[in-house]
């Protein structure tokens, strides 16, 4: 990764105590536009607690500048909360009834408009229903079963890297 992202011109910044921990399940970009200076760093970030889930994405993801999906678990709507108080923002939400289901991978591609690549109706049949409302999204289902197994989501196997300006 550190190579992939060099070759790009991106920044990388390590973390320099060694008790410090950070996974990319526990960040959620929720602004889809570019920071005042793209390659500054400038991120408004903000610490959202994080209870009964292993990570933060382990029941909620963007599926659209501006839309949040969000699992009903109450952990999840806590945090959802949360994240409401926290910001100036207001998110739409998408809220599915089961919280691994809410692991999506949303991106929009120059050729595609929005695309939501979700789980399966087959692990999660109720949580699809509620995708299929996104009547502009491109939707993609994948299985994620194997992943599950270890508490991964979709968003564990996915690295997204627009190239465009070099951003992120």
């Amino acid at each position: 990764m550190r190579a992939a992202m060099s070759e790009l011109g991106l920044k990388i910044v390590e973390m320099s105590d060694e008790s410090a921990t950070l996974d990319g399940g526990d960040v959620l970009f929720t602004v889809v536009l570019p920071p005042p200076s793209l390659h500054s760093g400038d991120y408004t970030v903000s610490t959202v607690p994080v209870e009964e889930r292993l990570h933060l994405k382990s029941f909620c993801s963007m599926a659209g500048p501006g839309l949040i999906i969000i699992g009903s678990s109450e952990a999840a709507q806590k945090a959802l909360k949360t994240m409401q108080q926290m910001s100036d923002h207001r998110y739409d939400k998408l809220t599915v009834p089961d919280d691994p289901a809410a692991n999506c991978v949303y991106m929009n591609l120059p050729d595609r408009g929005d695309v939501l690549i979700h789980c399966t109706s087959q692990e999660f049949p109720e949580s699809v229903k509620v995708f299929e409302r996104l009547k502009g999204h491109m939707l993609i289902p994948v299985s994620n079963q194997e992943k599950l197994k270890v508490d991964g989501g979709l968003t564990c196997l996915s690295v997204l890297i627009s190239k465009t300006n070099r951003s992120v």
